[in-house]
């Protein structure tokens, strides 16, 4: 991109980062951190009385609790967008702070693994709960 004969080191960064264009996925994700952000701050709440309201109860209280829609639902809400935030939170910081590329890369998708998995194990568990009898 340089032109012939001029090191890169000599070029401004405004220069060297001209005509490379923009990603256009930081709005997305700024917004999407920011309304799971929204959406724990009004379940968690509701999650930690949950909580308390069953401490001391036994696996079977728990489980006709969450066979109850009113309680599954957002239980699933709240281990959803849990997940998700933590991702993108992670994922900031993973690019912000890991340079080396095959490392970031590797981070990343050992990132999105977990999250899924742990999503994946969370939903499984309520709807086991909602289900089964």
């Amino acid at each position: 991109m340089s032109a012939p004969g001029m090191d890169d080191s000599m070029r401004t960064p405004l220069a060297r980062a001209r005509g490379l264009g923009s990603a256009k996925d930081g709005v997305h994700h700024w917004w999407v951190q920011r309304l799971t952000a929204v959406a724990l701050a009004l379940l968690t709440p509701w999650f930690v009385w949950l909580l308390l309201s069953m401490l001391g109860a036994g696996q079977d209280a728990w489980r006709m609790t969450l066979a109850n829609p009113r309680y599954a639902l957002p239980l699933l809400a709240f281990v959803l967008a849990l997940f998700w935030h933590a991702k993108l939170g992670v994922q900031v910081v993973i690019e912000d702070y890991v340079h080396t590329r095959w490392q970031e890369v590797a981070l990343q998708l050992l990132l999105n693994f977990a999250c899924t998995l742990g999503a994946l194990a969370a939903v499984f568990g309520i709807a086991r709960c909602m289900f089964v009898p």
